[in-house]
């Protein structure tokens, strides 16, 4: 199992990774950035977690150095806990065949 980065103990603030990378390989390098800062994966190109700011730096410089001159989008979105406690999220599993 990978060291994570940012220790788990320090809360930070709800941050939302979210992206749209064509070339697989650095693809990869953007997922692999966030699960070594302990990002949970939410959406198949969308990762959450906490961050302290300094984390966040850190993983920011990761991700433009993992997209390279590749073409899309990375967007790192640091959050207020009342815009996570407010947020709807809808959910459905799929049903077993």
């Amino acid at each position: 199992m990978p060291k994570l980065l940012q220790d788990p103990r320090k809360a930070g603030q709800p941050t939302l990774v979210l992206y749209d990378v064509q070339d697989d390989r650095r693809r990869t390098k953007v997922m692999n950035a966030c699960k070594d800062y302990g990002l949970a994966r939410w959406q198949y190109s969308a990762y959450h977690g906490r961050l302290t700011g300094a984390a966040r730096r850190e993983l920011e410089t990761r991700l433009e150095k993992a997209m390279g001159d590749s073409p899309g989008l990375i967007a790192v979105l640091q959050l207020e806990q009342w815009q996570i406690d407010d947020a709807t999220i809808l959910h459905q599993e799929a049903e077993d065949d």
